[in-house]
């Protein structure tokens, strides 16, 4: 059950906020950075102190495994997840440990997140890092400049013990996930999780250097997969990119075909609009079927 919060004034009367579903694991030890840095396909040695960086965890061939948003702090690396995926992540992340002084601890059961779709959060800075400390409610947060919804909000983590005193500080008004997702869809902007896109390469899903969530550093030296990410550099492209389709009542999830042809795969669905993988050489407004219901490319301009 959500706290009941307590009746504030608050300053941003007009701020919405929504709670993400989402897991988290700390990164302690001396080597926290150079480890953390040498499994992801983000730059985290080149981050400052607080930073966030975007990235992607990947296999051998180049895929998705893991999405995550890492937070480096003066004493840890803060790696903020999708719901149920820190398990996961620090199953993969022990097999690497071998005489690295790295510590992992899943932190899913005692934080808890919220995105303000906005900039407009008591104490943060607007001008500032795109990640900060400070408090709020008389508890210690930290804050990431994110965009989830086609403008520049903030991802703001809570101890769960504090949830009621931080909610009430901050003010506003909750609105559901399903608006936050409309918003996202509309803007282009990936969830790798909620859309599915794990096991496709990065470079196909709009976390490439140009794309609407940039995640991939080529410069920053080897990773798991950092080969195949070295080549589809060389090569310039993909078969496949991130595009939208529209349509009346689109399903998420879905097989995407022109004719008897297989030409990509939805994400998640707000109805009209869902994104897509599709293969490149779809034009703006070709004819498909999503699932068995008609609908219509959108291409997206990143690339």
């Amino acid at each position: 059950m959500p706290p009941t919060l307590c009746p504030v004034f608050s300053p941003y009367p007009d701020l919405m906020w929504t709670r993400l579903p989402s897991s988290g694991l700390r990164v302690t030890g001396a080597d926290r950075t150079d480890f953390v840095h040498g499994q992801m396909t983000g730059d985290l040695r080149g981050a400052p102190t607080p930073g966030l960086v975007p990235c992607a965890f990947l296999n051998v061939r180049g895929q998705i495994e893991q999405f995550a948003r890492a937070y480096r702090r003066p004493d840890d690396i803060y790696l903020h997840l999708d719901a149920g995926q820190a398990p996961l992540l620090a199953a993969r992340l022990r097999r690497y440990i071998i005489f690295d002084q790295v510590e992992l601890e899943d932190v899913s059961e005692v934080l808890r997140t919220v995105h303000v779709w906005d900039q407009a959060v008591p104490g943060w800075d607007d001008a500032g890092a795109g990640a900060q400390q400070w408090t709020l409610g008389g508890s210690l947060v930290l804050g990431g400049r994110v965009n989830r919804s086609g403008q520049p909000g903030v991802d703001l983590h809570y101890l769960a013990r504090d949830e009621e005193a931080v909610l009430a500080a901050l003010g506003g008004e909750e609105r559901p996930l399903s608006e936050l997702d409309a918003l996202r869809v509309a803007a282009g902007i990936p969830d790798i999780q909620r859309d599915g896109l794990t096991g496709t390469l990065p470079q196909e899903v709009g976390l490439d250097v140009s794309g609407p969530l940039p995640a991939i550093s080529y410069r920053k030296g080897c990773y798991v997969g950092q080969e195949i990410m070295a080549r589809i550099e060389a090569r310039g492209q993909t078969r496949f990119h991130l595009a939208r389709v529209a349509g009346e009542g689109l399903p998420s999830h879905a097989e995407i075909r022109q004719g008897d042809k297989v030409v990509g795969q939805s994400g998640l669905s707000t109805g009209p609009l869902a994104l897509a993988r599709l293969r490149r050489e779809l034009e703006d407004g070709a004819a498909v079927e999503v699932g068995g219901v008609s609908a219509r490319v959108q291409l997206l301009g990143h690339d």
